[in-house]
């Protein structure tokens, strides 16, 4: 597993790392044995850095962390977010009186006093990030949370922040499947020594051992609302996904490892945010660490899926108000 640092000087982690909303039943039915099982097998793997959210299950992600914590909290890096509510009304609030109470919340729930990387999960797009920004300096400067991250925010958003004071993370879908961070979020986190957190490398499932099939997703499955597996876009792009797997085959390695690989070849201050509650998955996930990609294979890959290439966007209307738009 390669090493890289949450931001510049920031704390050591396996460049793959754990996404816990699975764990949930985002994608499909969960189970929590197996959950528990998927952890303990990252940490003997060198995936060390799991990453939770308060609304996750609503809080039943980090519940169930809490119970893997009570022997392993030394050994694990978390990260858990604010600023989503769930409420149609106001989906985002990033109020202090309501990130504290979201952050106290979070510390009961998984049974620790203090969180290593905590992140703004959606900026709320009237309050200033400056404002915000305090709030969270508030919260390092109590001892209850440990590096800052944002999730899903514009390069002028991040610039904004670090005018203020550090930035240790950016959260981003960033995969062969979604590239619009390469339009100003990569090169700013690049630029600021700061991470890029890439969710979804495995684009929502695409890259898995099995072409997903959208007809039978289950009512509660998060890709239901995304345009890219409608009846109209899916099979066009289930076509590349078939040419992409061909190829990984023929390297030798799972289409995951691969997109993981392409993923972190992005540079240094990338890692990898694979969501997963399969042991089996995440060892084909952290593969992708061990891998070095020549440039031929590069260009290989960017003639079977180029920049651009799938079909719909990645989120519908309802989803699409959260992640600030840029470029």
């Amino acid at each position: 597993m390669q090493i890289r640092e949450l931001g510049r000087n920031g704390r050591k982690v396996g460049a793959v790392a754990l996404g816990t909303m699975n764990f949930i039943g985002t994608y499909g039915a969960a189970d929590r044995d197996e959950s528990l099982n998927c952890m303990a097998e990252c940490l003997e793997m060198g995936v060390n850095h799991f990453d939770t959210a308060n609304v996750y299950g609503m809080g039943r992600a980090e519940e169930l962390l809490s119970t893997f914590l009570r022997d392993h909290r030394d050994r694990v890096v978390l990260a858990s977010k604010c600023g989503i509510t769930r409420n149609p009304e106001r989906p985002f609030d990033n109020s202090p009186e309501h990130m504290r109470e979201s952050l106290e919340g979070s510390l009961r729930r998984l049974g620790i006093d203090h969180i290593d990387l905590y992140y703004l999960h959606r900026h709320e797009p009237d309050r200033p990030i400056e404002e915000v920004m305090q709030t969270l300096m508030r919260f390092r400067d109590e001892g209850k949370i440990g590096a800052i991250g944002l999730s899903e925010v514009a390069p002028h958003t991040l610039e904004r922040a670090l005018a203020v004071g550090p930035v240790a993370a950016v959260q981003s879908e960033y995969s062969l499947w979604t590239r619009q961070p390469e339009l100003g979020v990569l090169q700013s986190c690049r630029r600021n020594g700061v991470a890029l957190m890439a969710f979804s490398p495995v684009g929502r499932g695409v890259f898995g051992a099995r072409l997903p099939d959208p007809a039978g997703f289950g009512p509660n499955d998060l890709r239901q609302g995304m345009p890219r597996f409608s009846d109209e876009n899916w099979p066009r792009n289930a076509i590349r996904l078939r040419e992409f797997a061909a190829y990984a085959r023929d390297l030798g390695h799972s289409p995951a490892t691969l997109a993981i690989a392409w993923v972190l070849s992005r540079g240094p201050h990338v890692l990898a945010l694979p969501g997963s509650r399969s042991s089996e998955h995440m060892r084909e996930n952290a593969k992708g660490a061990a891998i070095t990609l020549s440039d031929a294979q590069l260009d290989e890959i960017e003639t079977i899926l180029p920049v651009g290439w799938a079909h719909g966007p990645r989120y519908g209307a309802a989803m699409s108000k959260g992640p600030e738009a840029y470029c």
